[in-house]
């Protein structure tokens, strides 16, 4: 059987342009003799929708775009992922694939295990299914699964999602039925070090059970999350037959009874950051409507970072950075800045704030009579910034992209109001450590950020002689931290017991509590590990926890 795997790249709610997409596919598929085609979960609608499901148009016109993609189903069969519903006794909604053949839709499959860990919460929204059954094509048996279905049944050092105790395990069920190959619809964000994890987990999946599996998964950026694609079929042996391409749309075709040559799929952690950055980005102002970015470049390296990512999604006729000295600015910060426009070929204007700063003192002088400087005069100057970029932003109808990183953002050095300001927060998720590691990449076959912007010592340059590591530990000790407490949700007696100073993992610890109130009002923020900031860590501002 010849299979077509369409890697599409949806826009959330766009039920007549996904509907145009998918139909594209169909046709393309049908000219290359494709028996059947298969796609994402939800890709009627586009994954996440969240709250959007409250709406009953969108599942009304989900509906009925899906019997319209029905009816163009004529010598081609379809699985395609939608939302179907029941009213009889109020709305219920499923997260569903339809199986299509000869213009209508045969079945529908509704998925069984409902994620509901980090960024995914299915249950809110979604009634589970109550029973699995099969589909049969040209005489192959069929198993349909959704996402979660396939991810239960385990092995213990392939699971790093909390485990559920559900009555059945959807995998098992299906292949007591008989089924010729196993079929996941997905709709799975690229996490750093994920797709090994993910790639072993269905490995054994298709081993364990002795039947083959075809993986599709959707790819683009939707707010926060980055979709890597990456689809795949293995054999019966958890051998890899075929992949599609990571981080761009792909219509992948597979036989199913051909000659099998495995290959191996490897991460390249970098580069395959690098590409979930610039996707994110491309998408993220496509999807919103904008087609220029505005950057706040200080001559650092976090800014110069999220220049060279902007420039590569964008191209640098539509990234504009703009350079503000204050009296504490080295000449360095100024001439770097410049450097490393002329090195991506972008504009650069220069936006001197020493005297705006003096006027804001003069301003506040009486009501700050006798209190000394102090971190207040350093904010102000981050929000005159801020201001300052905010108002080309909207003068020119471009959107700014803030350059914190993750280190940063954890422990609250960064200003809200300021540095925070802006509509999408590139490396939120980077820690400080691959800040540096990422630029070095990008620079492995020429300088594109200047050497002496990744060289020199991080500072804010709020103060003179101003330097991070006056406010933080060194970073690849802070990052070290962090991860154990952000990602491996270590306590702080577990991290010390690690080998840490007790002083120095309470302070870090104690920061990172004490900022949720800056966090909850930041920019979206692109997801390249387990655990950012964002939707898939709520933590209460007002507690009273010692980690």
């Amino acid at each position: 059987m010849i299979v077509a795997i369409a890697q599409i790249n949806p826009i959330i709610a766009d039920v007549d342009g996904n509907r145009a997409k998918i139909i594209g596919s169909i046709d393309e598929a049908r000219k290359l003799d494709a028996d059947l085609i298969v796609f994402p979960k939800m890709a009627t609608i586009g994954y996440p929708p969240m709250d959007l499901l409250e709406n009953r148009k969108l599942i009304a016109d989900n509906l009925l775009s899906i019997e319209k993609i029905a009816a163009h189903c004529q010598d081609i069969a379809a699985i395609i992922g939608y939302v179907d519903h029941v009213s009889e006794n109020g709305l219920e909604i499923f997260n569903s694939a339809a199986f299509i053949a000869e213009g209508k839709i045969v079945s529908s499959h509704h998925a069984y295990n409902l994620p509901s860990y980090d960024v995914f919460d299915e249950p809110r929204f979604f009634t589970p299914a109550t029973s699995l059954k099969t589909v049969k094509l040209k005489g192959t048996n069929i198993g349909i699964t959704i996402g979660g279905d396939i991810w239960d049944d385990q092995p213990e050092e392939y699971f790093y999602i909390p485990k559920r105790r559900i009555p059945i395990d959807p995998v098992a069920t299906l292949v007591n039925k008989g089924i010729d190959i196993l079929v996941n619809l997905s709709a799975e964000p690229y996490c750093k070090g994920g797709n090994t994890v993910k790639w072993r987990m269905m490995s054994s999946i298709a081993k364990k059970n002795s039947v083959p599996l075809l993986y599709v998964n959707q790819v683009g950026g939707n707010d926060s999350l980055i979709f890597d694609g990456g689809s795949f079929l293995l054999n019966k042996r958890g051998e890899f037959i075929s992949m599609a391409k990571s981080f761009e749309e792909d219509l992948l075709l597979v036989n199913t009874d051909s000659p099998e040559t495995p290959i191996t799929p490897c991460e390249n952690t970098l580069e395959d950051i690098r590409r979930a950055l610039v996707l994110g980005i491309r998408d993220y102002l496509n999807k919103c409507g904008f087609t220029d970015a505005v950057i706040g470049l200080s001559g650092g390296i976090d800014s110069a970072l999220t220049a060279a990512l902007a420039v590569e999604a964008l191209g640098p006729e539509h990234v504009l950075g703009i350079t503000m000295p204050s009296l504490y600015s080295s000449p360095g910060s100024v001439d770097d800045s410049i450097d490393l426009a002329r090195s991506l070929g972008i504009r650069i204007h220069t936006i001197p704030i020493s005297g705006l700063f003096d006027d804001f003192k003069k301003t506040l002088a009486d009501i700050f009579e006798g209190q000394p400087e102090d971190v207040t005069e350093e904010n102000i100057q981050a929000r005159i910034r801020g201001t300052l970029l905010m108002s080309i932003s909207n003068k020119f109808g471009n959107i700014l992209l803030t350059t914190g990183n993750k280190s940063e953002i954890a422990t609250g050095y960064c200003t809200l109001y300021g540095d925070m300001a802006g509509g999408l927060a590139v490396l939120s998720d980077l820690p400080k450590t691959l800040v540096y590691s990422l630029s070095k990449h990008i620079n492995r076959e020429k300088e594109i950020i200047p050497v002496a912007t990744i060289e020199k010592v991080p500072s804010a340059e709020l103060r003179y002689n101003q330097k991070d590591q006056d406010s933080l530990p060194p970073y690849d000790l802070l990052d070290g931290i962090l991860e154990c407490y952000l990602e491996k949700r270590m306590s702080a007696e577990e991290i010390i017991q690690l080998g840490f100073a007790s002083d120095v993992v309470e302070d870090i610890l104690h920061k990172v509590n004490i900022s949720e109130f800056k966090r909850i009002q930041a920019a979206p923020g692109l997801k390249i590990t387990s655990k950012a900031f964002g939707t898939g860590r709520r933590i209460p501002i007002v507690k009273k926890y010692r980690p």
